[in-house]
């Protein structure tokens, strides 16, 4: 067993994303999945990666009254930077055509930040960790943008795609760092955590 040190654990992921919960399972490990609607909004101070690491402690800490003693949380969000400018989640196709437009034949950051959170004498601790990749497009053609959104509605997805989809696979030209960070969750961190546990 990979985690004989969460055998007792009761191991939530809370998340919507079905592509976080594919990550957790490929830990091995099967998480009970609790959802709410949460303010994802951030100050206007913190910029970059921190916003990230934000998100990730407050969605962690929006969970925190159903922690129990033998409970394991895990969070977490992904940020899509291009020149300092986070790409959100789009709202309709117009906002998806515009980012990926943007992002075609360029380089950008993705930053997806984890937490754990246990209780620590009867008190709530989240350990939280950021990890960042550089992702460099191809050049998109207009009628690729077009495809892409039609067939894989990214609106759930910052920076308006997934990496795991077919814009992935004709339009990622280069990964520097780990190609699950850029899919959501920065798994190696996350079994390091869960081995600290």
């Amino acid at each position: 067993m990979l985690y004989p040190n969460l055998i007792s654990k009761r191991i939530i992921l809370a998340s919507k994303s079905p592509r976080r919960l594919e990550l957790v399972r490929g830990l091995e490990i099967e998480p009970e999945v609790i959802v709410r609607d949460i303010d994802e909004s951030y100050p206007t101070s913190i910029m970059g990666a921190a916003v990230a690491e934000y998100v990730t402690r407050a969605k962690a800490s929006a969970f925190t009254d159903i922690l129990g003693v033998n409970d394991v949380i895990i969070t977490g969000d992904t940020v899509v930077l291009l020149d300092d400018e986070i790409l959100e989640k789009p709202s309709n196709n117009e906002e998806a055509t515009f980012m990926l437009r943007k992002l075609s034949g360029r380089s950008h950051l993705v930053a997806s930040g984890v937490a754990v959170t246990t209780l620590r004498d009867g008190n709530p601790e989240t350990s939280c960790e950021v990890d960042t990749c550089e992702v460099t497009f191809e050049e998109l053609t207009d009628d690729m943008i077009s495809h892409y959104i039609e067939a894989y509605k990214p609106f759930d997805k910052a920076g308006s795609y997934g990496v795991q989809d077919l814009i992935g696979f004709i339009g990622v030209s280069s990964i520097h760092g780990s190609f699950y960070t850029v899919m959501g969750l920065p798994v190696h961190i996350l079994h390091r955590m869960l081995q600290e546990i």
